[in-house]
């Protein structure tokens, strides 16, 4: 069974992308697994920092948001994707990462760089798939 969620810890989804998008998608079974939608550096609020970095933790804020929101945390992330716009933010992605998701069991990542994001001002976009 599939079940959609858009959590109120996270932006919300606004018409009209509510019939489009959905933060997280949850896969039922013995075992739970969450597709959770590219988050982006949007606070709930809908404000986004300039910065890479705080665009970048701000991006996290929301996966740790969504995944708690299921009692879940970063030791549940099975894949990551990482989606940056400037090669030169992968130093800083790498150690934003080790900082914050270090120390629990590695999940399978990927990181591209991409020639844009849904806005010009986002620098940088995380998906992720979770389970229990």
């Amino acid at each position: 069974m599939l079940k959609r969620h858009n959590p109120t810890t996270v932006r919300p989804v606004k018409p009209p992308f509510d019939t489009i998008f959905a933060h997280v998608v949850e896969i039922q079974s013995p075992q739970r697994l969450y597709f959770i939608a590219g988050q982006i550096g949007l606070n709930p609020q809908g404000a986004t920092p300039a910065s890479f970095d705080a665009q970048c933790h701000e991006t996290m804020n929301s996966v740790e948001a969504i995944l708690s929101s299921f009692d879940l945390s970063v030791n549940n992330i099975l894949r990551v994707v990482y989606y940056v716009t400037d090669p030169a933010h992968l130093p800083a992605l790498t150690k934003i990462r080790q900082d914050r998701w270090g120390g629990f069991e590695a999940p399978a990542v990927t990181t591209l760089v991409v020639a844009a994001l849904a806005r010009p001002e986002l620098l940088v976009e995380i998906e992720v798939t979770a389970g229990c």
